[in-house]
């Protein structure tokens, strides 16, 4: 069984311990930028779907020309078509864009939350089957919650998911770096 770092990578990340620490303390800046206007960060977070959208979209547009026959043209100009459009409705209407973007993640949470529940039950006769189904019971609960707020949280609730995102992926990365300093 091979692993996936020798001691030559070792060695190399310990001597970057540094690196990790500051893009930690950066990205923890940037968490607490995002707490303190919930609003702006949501928006920020619509835009960037909407740019990934709208470049894709216009990727998928590019490839329907490079298409041989119809129905792969009529596919992929479809499909391109209809991601430009979603792109640039969230430039357009970033606060709808939001409201909507918030209904999805509260009925993709719930449907998540039903799923691990009911495979931790499945997983019952095995040790830790109930952190499986806990964990299903508590993201079927915060979607729940997300959708009996809405729409008024759609203001925020991407920005909060955002801000918290950045700060744990900042704390994780100080204490990576100060372990691998060893």
């Amino acid at each position: 069984m091979t692993h996936a770092f020798d001691r030559a990578d070792k060695t190399e990340v310990a001597g970057k311990w540094g690196w990790f620490v500051a893009l930690g303390v950066l990205l923890i800046m940037c968490g607490g930028l995002a707490f303190g206007n919930l609003l702006m960060a949501s928006v920020a977070s619509v835009y960037y779907i909407g740019i990934i959208m709208l470049i894709g979209g216009l990727f998928n547009l590019g490839h329907a020309f490079q298409v041989k026959g119809w129905d792969g043209v009529l596919y992929w100009g479809l499909s391109g078509a209809c991601y430009t459009i979603a792109g640039l409705f969230a430039f357009i209407n970033p606060l709808l864009a939001l409201s909507f973007l918030t209904v999805v993640m509260a009925v993709s949470l719930m449907i998540a939350g039903a799923f691990r529940f009911w495979v931790g039950l499945k997983l019952r006769p095995l040790q830790g089957w109930g952190w499986v189904t806990l964990g299903g019971i508590v993201t079927f609960v915060a979607g729940l919650i997300i959708a009996t707020g809405w729409p008024v949280n759609s203001l925020w609730i991407l920005g909060l998911f955002l801000a918290v995102d950045l700060v744990m992926q900042g704390l994780s990365l100080i204490a990576f770096g100060v372990l691998a300093k060893g």
